[in-house]
């Protein structure tokens, strides 16, 4: 009886930890658009330091935070009711999404004072408890409610998918803010490149778990990447490319399943 006691007390704690962590996220990241930090909004050091990588989405692309948060409070008010504190699931990602958000907290300060170098770090932490908890969750491959596939499946999906993207994005910027000299490769190319290697790791992610979440939102990046650099017709045709294979990959594999 002590054993189960502890062990409730522990849940409870972990649901109420994860839900404050969610909140305070959101909140940073609110505050800062609404009062800078260091004069500028993450989007207009964006539009303005690092107008020049061409691996950055057009600017309409990062709407999708508000589907990020909209499926993380899903989340966090999912994992904190009452029955689901002795969930497997829940508990075998235990803080990983905690972890995530307190990075992301950081990540925005650091963004914004222009510490693009530590931003990276930051970003990688948001990263790894992603993947860690998209792994134990199985997304896509282990039967679950249709409840639970919308409050806890999809969301992280949408997170990781465009966190997976945001890495690629914020490793590059801080490369341009450095000068590196690219290994005398032009940006073009290496656009094309990340381009490739985006939609490859969306490749493999649909061919094992036939995820759509995950996947639709690297068509929404590509999309978004292409619309950006409309008048360079190399990377706007190679990511129309990817994304079309995207879609019929992701269409067959789900046709097959059903």
């Amino acid at each position: 009886m002590q054993h189960s006691s502890s062990s409730n007390h522990r849940d409870f704690l972990r649901q109420i930890v994860t839900l404050v962590a969610i909140i305070l996220a959101f909140v940073v990241n609110v505050a800062s658009n609404i009062f800078p930090f260091n004069g500028l909004t993450i989007g207009q050091i964006s539009n303005t330091l690092f107008k020049e990588v061409l691996i950055i989405p057009a600017n309409y692309a990062f709407v999708i935070w508000g589907l990020i948060y909209l499926g993380l409070f899903a989340f966090a008010t999912y994992q904190v009711l009452p029955n689901q504190r002795n969930d497997p699931d829940l508990r075998k990602i235990g803080y990983f999404l905690v972890i995530a958000s307190i990075a992301q907290s950081i990540w925005v300060y650091l963004f914004s004072f222009r510490l693009f170098t530590l931003s990276v770090v930051a970003m990688v932490i948001i990263l790894l408890p992603l993947i860690a908890t998209y792994l134990h969750l199985g997304t896509s491959k282990t039967a679950t409610s249709r409840v639970k596939r919308w409050c806890v499946h999809y969301p992280i999906g949408i997170y990781l998918g465009w966190i997976s993207v945001a890495t690629v994005v914020n490793v590059a910027s801080a490369l341009y803010a450095q000068n590196w000299n690219s290994w005398g490769i032009s940006a073009q190319a290496w656009t094309v490149i990340m381009t490739l290697v985006a939609a490859a790791i969306s490749v493999v992610t649909v061919l094992q778990n036939r995820d759509l979440t995950y996947t639709g939102v690297t068509i929404w990046a590509l999309v978004a990447i292409a619309i950006k650099n409309w008048e360079n017709h190399i990377i706007k045709i190679v990511a129309f490319l990817c994304v079309t294979a995207l879609v019929i990959i992701s269409l067959f594999k789900n046709l097959k399943r059903a």
